[in-house]
């Protein structure tokens, strides 16, 4: 049997270089992120209120069905680029992204 390897040790990406976004009309706040994120990048919370109004009619009556709960990266800059939460999330609602400039060097809002 092989060992377990370390996700974050395969990641050939510096911490910061990719940023995961989640699509929040999709985002139903399974937390499968924060179970396989290595790098603690999600966090599961109820939605801010600017957040709820940008959502589409259909996204806004989903997130009210599941608690107005949605996943945030308060830690975005600790993302490695595993992937791992892209393959988990079951609603298919993170994707990857190059970091803009400003978020690598920590200026990004």
């Amino acid at each position: 049997m092989l060992p377990k390897q370390n996700p974050i040790a395969e990641c050939d990406a510096e911490a910061g270089t990719y940023r995961p976004r989640v699509n929040r009309n999709r985002c139903e706040a399974k937390a499968a992120c924060i179970a396989a994120c290595p790098c603690q990048v999600f966090e599961v919370r109820r939605i801010a209120d600017q957040d709820f109004r940008a959502l589409s009619i259909l996204g806004r009556l989903k997130s009210r069905v599941h608690g107005r709960r949605t996943a945030y990266t308060p830690h975005v800059q600790a993302c490695k680029a595993c992937g791992l939460c892209v393959t988990a999330c079951p609603e298919h609602a993170i994707t990857l992204e190059l970091a803009s400039p400003s978020a690598r060097s920590g200026t990004d809002e």
